[in-house]
């Protein structure tokens, strides 16, 4: 069942646009309480009116119509207890509709009080169920007429006039309840918009959140290994002189310190956003792979690169983004499984052709002596990367024993 939703100014609104109809009967809000004051006082003052009109030589006249003088009372006294029901007239209409039969068959003064129940049922019930009460009020017409005949019209004259006047209040009746179920149709509708809207921006921002704590993977992944190598060629060469442990020591130390900043942004975007998030630091384009294998360079790497980008700032961000994580990962996965490699990394294309990256070492000569540990979902993450991005990726041992990271990522003209 669909949830209401909470108007600003609930009190403005009647109790049946404003509760989940699966709690049960509604509270009344302030404006059913005006309304329903100024209906029971309507009701009392017309009862109140017609009585001292009524008050004649018998048989008594109210207008034209003519009666015996003992229902007088009766009339008074029935009709002011239906008054006082009128207050539960939201809770049990079809109830108290069914009560008031006996005295729509010969009240005068409670006419109001009639046409106020008649009109109830027909808002708050359904079609069937108020169309048998109307029905039923309108077979008492029939009696009505006999006990109050008209000296102005004839007996079938009136009858008319008396189901003209309970069609005209049914009708009344129905185009409330269809105005109500229309504002209750667009109220759910804006609704569950805002709430599909609120789904698909948490859904997003959750994307988001994922596509960088990958990113922020493959980052500390890159740093760990230049700490290892570091660590490694000082575990090596313990008699290495002191400038070389010094320069060592510093470029472990610097890389120890972006690997906690890494960490750390991958912790805060995993997070709840607050909304007072600071913005995301800027995302690596193609001219940064420079200082990407400069990096690798001091870390001892072997490493030539040839760029051969025509427009390389024009590059839209997500592919020159995925482009910089192939190239970075591929450095990993070098210095992982082929240390003291040469590594050559080719990046070309443009606008129209795409752009092409490929990554190659020789084989390494000799196996690490204590191998850099890893996940192995490196390149099955940069091949989901390059998918999404509607390109491709391949990799693998060529003909010469070399290895060979390749992709393609399209670029539209």
């Amino acid at each position: 069942m669909t949830a209401r939703v909470a108007p600003e100014y609930p009190w403005l609104l009647p109790s049946a646009l404003t509760a989940d109809p699966a709690a049960g009967h509604p509270r009344r809000t302030t404006r059913d309480w005006v309304v329903d004051t100024i209906v029971f006082l309507l009701a009392l003052g017309y009862v109140w009116v017609a009585r001292w009109d009524a008050r004649q030589p018998e048989p008594y006249l109210v207008g034209e119509l003519l009666g015996p003088r003992w229902l007088l009372p009766l009339d008074v006294v029935l009709s002011l207890v239906f008054c006082g029901a009128l207050w539960v007239r939201r809770r049990w209409p079809v109830a108290l509709a069914v009560a008031s039969l006996p005295l729509s068959l010969f009240s005068v003064v409670g006419v109001v009080v009639l046409v106020i129940v008649v009109f109830t049922v027909t808002v708050h019930r359904r079609f069937l169920v108020a169309a048998a009460v109307v029905v039923g009020h309108s077979l008492t017409n029939l009696v009505y007429v006999l006990l109050r005949p008209d000296s102005s019209m004839s007996y079938w004259e009136t009858v008319l006039f008396g189901e003209c006047f309970i069609a005209a209040v049914f009708a009344w009746g129905m185009f409330v309840r269809a105005r109500r179920q229309l504002v209750v149709s667009f109220r759910d509708r804006a609704h569950r918009a805002e709430t599909e809207q609120r789904l698909r921006v948490a859904q997003a921002r959750q994307l988001e959140r994922t596509r960088i704590a990958r990113e922020m993977h493959d980052v500390l992944a890159h740093r760990i290994s230049l700490l290892s190598l570091h660590a490694g060629a000082l575990e090596f060469r313990p008699d290495a002189p002191p400038e070389e442990v010094a320069r060592a020591a510093g470029v472990i130390r610097a890389s120890a310190h972006q690997a906690l900043e890494d960490l750390r942004e991958v912790i805060g975007v995993l997070r709840e956003e607050a909304p007072d998030a600071p913005p995301e630091r800027p995302q690596p384009t193609l001219r940064d792979l420079s200082a990407l294998v400069a990096e690798s360079r001091d870390a001892g790497m072997r490493v030539t690169l040839c760029s051969g980008v025509v427009e390389p700032e024009s590059a839209p961000p997500g592919i020159a983004r995925s482009t910089y994580r192939i190239v970075q990962e591929g450095l990993t996965n070098a210095r992982k499984h082929a240390p003291g490699a040469a590594v050559t990394v080719t990046v070309t294309g443009g606008p129209g052709a795409g752009v092409r990256t490929e990554i190659v070492n020789r084989e390494s000569v000799s196996a690490p002596a204590t191998p850099i540990p890893g996940t192995g979902t490196g390149l099955v993450g940069l091949a989901e990367r390059a998918s999404l991005a509607g390109g491709r990726l391949a990799h693998g041992r060529t003909d010469s024993g070399d290895y060979r990271l390749e992709a393609w990522l399209p670029w539209s003209a």
